[in-house]
């Protein structure tokens, strides 16, 4: 598996150096109008941004003590050197390193690994409902002098349907959960029988989730707190654009505007490779205002370097400080991890 993985850096490496060298004379970039952005940059915004990020990540750990209090009782700051250092294995590992978070937490509650990973997949879940509801929202209600407001409400329309259906295939997974991830594998068994097994597991994950949340009390609080989280980490995103004071394509954005980036940025992020996911993700975003809200190209570089900074990346430093004080080494984890989920999914077969 090393040497494959070794094999494709080589190939994607590889493939993105022949790309700039082919188009370097196509490329019109200027690296110093790049740089005068970021030097521009208000300060006050970027740190009001990472402050909310900050307490997103221990609105985590609450979310995750209320799911796990039927289990056992625990404290909140149990969890947020977990939440810091599985995150900051993530940044730097890629998707690797995904199941860092309940890994660590197994380890600090002492409790099974496979307890943690049902968790980690509600957490999930809660969070593509409260994503997808503040999106949606923020688009379908969009002022009627939103730029394109036709476009916003059909995409903002969508998504609530969408969203909709979440809810309604959650409760469906509550109720008959066992059914449902026996359904995906009859379907999904002719295309392949690793992907219907995999998809299976997890529905039977998120329904072990959601019945660990024995009272409507504990799921209106995860959802409170998955709202609260999602709707901060949208204003990071607002802070963030309005720090780019000289580009009044960015400094202007609204907050239904910002959603169309929020939305590119977590595309980008879904194949989250090591370091190269990091430029990835930047261009992605990069694209989506110039693209969207006519940004100059430079400005919306430096503006998506700083959105990758401020909601991914700055919890790096925190990150190092709880592995150092947990004696933790994170690359280490990102194997044991990864090793230590194959043995549940195993397990569970």
């Amino acid at each position: 598996m090393k040497g494959r993985g070794a094999a494709l850096w080589g190939v994607l490496v590889g493939a993105l150096a022949v790309v700039v060298f082919l188009y370097r004379d196509r490329i019109h970039f200027d690296w110093g109008t790049f740089v005068e952005q970021l030097k521009h940059a208000s300060p006050g915004h970027l740190l009001t941004a990472i402050a909310m990020i900050y307490f997103c990540y221990w609105l985590r750990a609450v979310r995750w003590r209320v799911i796990v209090r039927p289990m056992k009782e625990v404290s909140v700051g149990s969890l947020v050197g977990p939440q810091f250092t599985g995150f900051t294995a993530v940044a730097l590992f890629g998707r690797l390193a995904d199941l860092s978070r309940p890994y660590l937490v197994a380890r600090k509650i002492n409790l099974s690994l496979a307890s943690q990973v049902a968790v980690y997949t509600l957490e999930r879940m809660f969070d593509l409902g409260a994503a997808a509801l503040v999106f949606s929202s923020a688009l379908a209600f969009a002022p009627k002098n939103t730029p394109d407001y036709a476009t916003f409400m059909k995409v903002g329309r969508g998504s609530l349907l969408v969203t909709l259906a979440i809810a309604i295939f959650a409760y469906v997974v509550r109720v008959a959960g066992g059914a449902v991830a026996g359904f995906a594998r009859t379907i999904l068994k002719p295309l392949s029988a690793g992907i219907a097994e995999s998809i299976a597991e997890k529905i039977e994950g998120f329904r072990d989730g959601l019945k660990g949340l024995k009272s409507g009390r504990e799921l209106l609080v995860v959802t409170l707190i998955s709202l609260t989280m999602w709707g901060l980490i949208a204003l990071a995103y607002v802070q963030t654009a309005h720090a780019f004071v000289e580009t009044p394509q960015l400094a202007n954005l609204t907050f239904s505007q910002t959603m169309l980036l929020m939305a590119a940025s977590i595309g980008g992020s879904l194949l989250q490779l090591p370091i190269v996911g990091w430029f990835t993700q930047i261009a992605v975003t990069a694209t989506a205002m110039h693209a969207f809200y006519g940004a100059p190209v430079e400005a919306a570089t430096a503006c998506g370097a700083m959105l990758l900074t401020v909601t991914f990346l700055c919890i790096i430093p925190a990150g190092l400080i709880c592995a150092r004080l947990d004696h933790v080494s994170l690359k280490k984890l990102a194997v044991e991890s990864e090793e230590a989920g194959r043995e549940v999914v195993a397990a569970q077969e």
